[in-house]
C-alpha cells in the first residue's frame, strides 16, 4: 500500500497535481475508456489506481 501511495504521490508531483490535465485525462481514458457508463465500480477503479501507483513506483525503483 505504501508503494502505491508513493507512486501516485510521485506522479502527482510530476504533473503538479493537475488531475484534470492532459496526462491524467489520457491516463483515465486508456485505463477505463471514454464512456463513464461503461467504467467499473468506484471501488474497482480505486483498486486499479493503487495498482498503477504500485507499478509506477516499482518502475522508478528499477532505474
Amino acid at each position: 500500500m505504501l508503494a502505491s501511495l508513493l507512486g501516485l504521490l510521485r506522479l502527482g508531483f510530476a504533473t503538479r497535481f493537475r488531475v484534470g490535465g492532459a496526462y491524467w485525462t489520457w491516463r483515465k481514458e486508456t485505463a477505463f475508456g471514454s464512456d463513464p457508463s461503461k467504467w467499473p465500480s468506484a471501488s474497482a477503479r480505486r483498486h486499479a489506481m493503487l495498482e498503477y501507483g504500485k507499478w509506477a513506483w516499482s518502475m522508478r525503483r528499477r532505474l
